[in-house]
């Protein structure tokens, strides 16, 4: 008996046991319980690290326990492979991106199996390939035909060197890409949509259904929907133009004072006084470079740009400047509001 533990040869041994007993592959027994163990699909970057050795010993824990409690389980692996980075990787290598996608899914593949992970390898996915993806467009086109998938133009973050999307948390507090290094700009473009707010009461209900979840990712969950009671308002601006803004304090319209629209609203040009151009642009670019996060903090101190143009108060026909502040977005409502300086610490 070795005195000492060799790792390259005792566990390749017993691995290929294991494979060969099919230890790990999920069976189809009625009278056993099933359980679904799923870790997040990685990026196929290449190389595993070591925040992909903690996260998926993790589920491989949850799934060998289940196991011995006498589960059927289900626990597999696959490839989060469409998207920018790869093709930029193999732009850089001058490669195809397939190529570069599976020769790294095939070392990635097998850097898990050399840590000896319990996973259903006969259930392997790629998300690039034909065969997954064909369902994802076939549920796209089932969204499609029950009208919950729409188009329309919205700001989106801008990466101008990998020229893509970026979502709020891949811009980080200094307002640049967290992967090019660029600064993230604001930019209007037409896009899909899925119109989950038709389910958004049902999920805020069914969060009850949830006793095992931890209270803060509930309330995050709750928070992520973002239920708000309001009314729609439309105010005029005195070029007749309407501004429809959604308020959850209809009560007090007769206390506006003024309006703020979001820096990426599509009337603040037109609304911009020619003496107020300067100002008004340099406004727009400062809140471009931040991130939405930044801009909606709470301890941070509000600022704004008067356009140079009014609008009207349809309760009192008060005339009320209208400003552009970075607090507004043009992604929550519609992308303006009426301000209300004694019920709104913000506007205040």
């Amino acid at each position: 008996m070795e005195s000492k533990y060799n790792p390259a040869e005792i566990e390749k041994k017993w691995q290929q046991v294991w494979a060969e007993q099919g230890l790990d592959k999920a069976v189809e027994n009625p009278d056993q319980p099933k359980f679904y163990a799923l870790s997040m699909f990685p990026y196929p970057s290449g190389n595993l690290h070591m925040g992909h050795v903690r996260n998926y010993t993790i589920t491989d824990v949850v799934a060998r326990v289940r196991r011995m409690q006498g589960y059927r389980v289900l626990h597999p692996m696959g490839w989060d492979a469409f998207g920018l980075p790869a093709e930029n990787a193999a732009i850089d290598r001058g490669v195809h991106p397939a190529q570069w996608t599976y020769q790294n899914i095939d070392q990635m593949r097998a850097q898990l199996q050399e840590l000896g992970l319990s996973y259903d390898w006969e259930r392997e996915v790629a998300t690039c390939a034909p065969d997954y993806y064909h369902w994802t467009q076939w549920i796209f086109i089932q969204m499609l035909k029950m009208g919950l998938a729409y188009q329309k133009e919205a700001a989106v973050n801008w990466d101008p060197i990998d020229q893509t999307v970026l979502a709020n948390e891949q811009v980080d507090s200094e307002g640049k890409s967290w992967r090019s290094g660029a600064i993230v700009e604001k930019k209007l473009l037409r896009q899909w949509f899925l119109k989950i707010t038709d389910y958004a009461e049902e999920l805020l209900q069914d969060l009850d259904k949830l006793p095992g979840w931890p209270e803060r990712v509930r309330t995050m969950q709750a928070n992520w929907i973002g239920k708000s009671t309001g009314a729609q308002v439309v105010f005029k601006t005195e070029a007749g133009d309407a501004l429809p803004v959604f308020t959850t304090r209809p009560d007090t319209l007769w206390g506006a004072t003024f309006m703020v629209l979001s820096p990426e609203h599509p009337l603040v040009e037109k609304l911009t006084a020619p003496d107020r151009v300067a100002a008004v642009d340099d406004y727009r670019k400062a809140a471009a470079a931040k991130s939405e996060i930044d801009r909606t903090a709470e301890d941070r101190e509000k600022t704004g740009v008067w356009t140079g143009s009014y609008a009207v108060n349809p309760v009192n026909n008060a005339k009320i400047p209208i400003w552009i502040a970075d607090y507004v977005l043009m992604g929550y409502g519609t992308g303006a509001i009426m301000a209300v300086p004694a019920h709104d610490q913000r506007d205040f």
